[in-house]
């Protein structure tokens, strides 16, 4: 199966060339798990996640989301196992600031020497002279977005793209504030954070990246390692004729045009299923509906 899906449209990242298909993928699942160390050390089936990714591309994914620190290093090993030299357009975004420690846990590393490794390990293992988009990522509370500057390492970031190392950058698991912060430092293409269905703190953020022709990619949009549950997406799945996480995804494309999905998966079948939610038109009646699931319905869609 190749190019059969339409992708939900494209994207160009402010001040860049770079134009996306909406529909990417995140390859954070294909790294492997011991016991209770997740995104940890190699998969069972090198084979199958190299065959996945190599399905992704062939479908017209052309902008993969990964970190050195998935694995660690597996994740990158892997994608350029599978896909050096990288085909034309294919745009590859990957983050810093995190380190992980023996047991396991996600540990922040915001300084000048740790970012500049972390910019050198991620350049070694996808096997590329220049980083097309680097997301820092704010370690201020690992769970979720928590006020506190982001100056320091943003300021070393920029420092690596003047030399060279890196294109354009990104922000992850940030605050408003932090990203007006950043801006002030470098040119922001991208902002990565936590948003699907039932969980909507980025609303307001997304209208005003949009206004601003800034991509917002939300990470877990099909709810992470607890994947979305809810009888109304259960309800409207049974009447479209898909599969819940199919309607989860379509109603992020139609939610801002501006939001760009990565959802990821070592299955080749999910992967197409995941794929085949770009060509899934939901009814404005019907998302209604699944906007309830968040708290209540916004007046966000007129004005993003």
């Amino acid at each position: 199966m190749t190019r059969q899906i339409d992708l939900a449209g494209s994207f160009t990242l402010p001040g860049t060339s770079m134009t996306v298909n909406r529909m990417g993928y995140g390859a954070m699942q294909l790294a492997g798990r011991d016991g209770n160390k997740l995104v940890w050390g190699p998969p069972r089936d090198v084979d199958a996640a190299i065959a996945v990714l190599r399905e992704a591309v062939a479908n017209g994914v052309n902008h993969i989301d990964t970190a050195d620190f998935y694995g660690p290093h597996v994740t990158n090993q892997i994608i350029r196992k599978a896909l050096s030299p990288y085909p034309n357009g294919l745009v590859i975004v990957t983050k810093v600031s995190v380190r992980r420690d023996d047991d396991g846990s996600w540990i922040p590393a915001f300084s000048r020497e740790e970012l500049t490794a972390a910019i050198h390990d991620n350049l070694c293992n996808l096997g590329l002279d220049v980083l097309d988009v680097v997301n820092l990522r704010s370690m201020h509370s690992i769970h979720e977005p928590a006020e506190g500057s982001i100056e320091a390492p943003m300021t070393v970031l920029a420092e690596l793209q003047q030399k060279g190392l890196v294109r354009h950058i990104g922000l992850s698991n940030v605050t408003p504030a932090q990203v007006a912060e950043a801006r002030q430092i470098a040119p922001i293409v991208c902002v990565q954070n936590h948003y699907n269905l039932a969980h909507r703190t980025d609303d307001a953020l997304i209208a005003d990246l949009a206004r601003d022709g800034v991509a917002y990619v939300p990470f877990f949009p099909l709810g992470g390692f607890t994947p979305l549950q809810s009888a109304t997406l259960s309800d409207v799945a049974a009447r479209l004729g898909a599969t819940p996480m199919q309607v989860a995804l379509a109603w992020l494309l139609q939610r801002s045009p501006n939001i760009l999905v990565i959802p990821g998966t070592s299955s080749i079948e999910h992967l197409r299923e995941n794929l085949q939610s770009s060509m899934l038109q939901i009814p404005p009646e019907v998302i209604a509906d699944l906007d309830a699931i968040g708290g209540n319905a916004r007046n966000w869609r007129r004005t993003a």
